[in-house]
């Protein structure tokens, strides 16, 4: 499979908590679909002191995984939302 694109897009997201809205990540996100998976090296700013764990209410949103050979996050599908 193809790794994701090196040059990392210019559009950038807020992701949010959606129990207790506390901001996790400031995310370069490429595309208009969902938000799936989050690659570490897209991540421009980190609010979590737990990997996938929200720092306010101790929320799972999302798995440690490897996607396509790169370290990535698999989001909990209705765990984040982003605008």
């Amino acid at each position: 499979m193809a790794k994701p694109n090196t040059k990392a897009p210019a559009k950038s997201v807020s992701i949010f908590c959606s129990r207790c809205q506390h901001p996790l990540f400031k995310y370069k996100k490429g595309g208009k679909g969902a938000l799936v998976k989050c690659f570490k090296e897209r991540i421009s700013k980190d609010f979590t002191t737990e990997p996938g764990t929200c720092p306010e209410c101790k929320t799972v949103f999302a798995r440690d995984m490897l996607i396509r050979g790169t370290p990535a996050f698999k989001m909990i599908g209705g765990k984040v939302w982003f605008k």
